[in-house]
């Protein structure tokens, strides 16, 4: 994936600078993003050229110096072209660290997801209802999905989470795995709370989802009539469970409080009743 950056070597004068020698840095960038590297040199203010980034004058430590910023310049020019024949994502730090021949430190969509879900399930009961947590993890079987769906991959880098894969996440979602426009829109939303949480922990400098629209559907509900309620009211069930679940839907209906949320309080299972 090819990337226009630019080089440019300049001085970094230290806080408090007064007079004396000043170190060489050379700085990358990648469409404003910005990556320093120390060149271990060091020179006189006067003596720099700016425009030029090397020393002006034609001695021979000056000449050596020069010819050293140049094969430092060559050498990151080459770390930038094999990420390109990898068709890895050019990044300044990723130049940077491929430069110095270190590995840069990544972390992965499916990563992020896990720790969220592995965190929630330890506030289940207290900040979290156990339906929240299973919405979760059916994001995450989705996503896993989709991975070797469209990528065939069991994982990807969080950095490239873009706009297009939101957008093939949210088609897979309504073909195959079936779920209705509203269904879909609840998990997006869940997976944009884990890119939020990407962007605050750093490992992201963009939201894949800016931009993108989630819309829902106005859904007519139908509502119980009186006499429906009064069959259910007079429904008997063989199971304590059962008569469970049938107080607390009849709770939610003649106070207004939703049912599943106080089932999931109170750990229920609702299936459907029968009148």
């Amino acid at each position: 994936m090819k990337t226009n950056f630019t080089l440019l070597f300049y001085l970094k004068k230290p806080k408090n600078y007064s007079n004396g020698v000043v170190p060489i840095y050379l700085r990358i960038t990648v469409e404003g993003n910005r990556a320093e590297l120390a060149t271990s040199r060091k020179c006189e203010p006067n003596q720099w050229n700016a425009k030029a980034g090397h020393l002006i004058g034609t001695k021979d430590d000056i000449r050596a110096l020069n010819a050293y910023l140049d094969k430092m310049k060559a050498e990151v020019y080459v770390a930038h072209s094999l990420l390109c024949a990898e068709d890895a994502e050019i990044r300044a730090e990723s130049i940077k660290c491929r430069f110095l021949g270190k590995e840069e430190k990544t972390h992965t969509l499916c990563e992020a997801i896990k720790t969220h879900n592995k965190n929630m399930k330890k506030l289940v009961g207290k900040d979290y209802a156990i339906g929240t947590l299973k919405r979760f993890e059916i994001l995450e079987r989705h996503v896993n999905g989709f991975l070797a769906s469209k990528y065939h991959k069991s994982n990807i880098n969080i950095k490239y989470v873009n706009y297009d894969f939101i957008s093939g996440f949210d088609y897979y979602l309504r073909t195959a795995q079936n779920n209705t426009t509203n269904t879909a829109v609840k998990h997006l939303k869940n997976l944009g709370k884990i890119i939020r949480i990407c962007l605050s922990e750093k490992w992201i400098t963009t939201d894949p989802f800016f931009g993108y629209k989630l819309k829902t559907k106005v859904v007519h509900r139908e509502y119980l009539t009186a006499d429906e309620l009064r069959k259910i009211e007079e429904k008997e069930f063989t199971t304590t469970r059962l008569s469970q679940v049938k107080d607390v839907f009849l709770f939610s209906c003649y106070t207004g409080y939703y049912g599943l949320n106080c089932a999931s309080y109170f750990g229920l299972i609702v299936p459907a009743i029968t009148v």
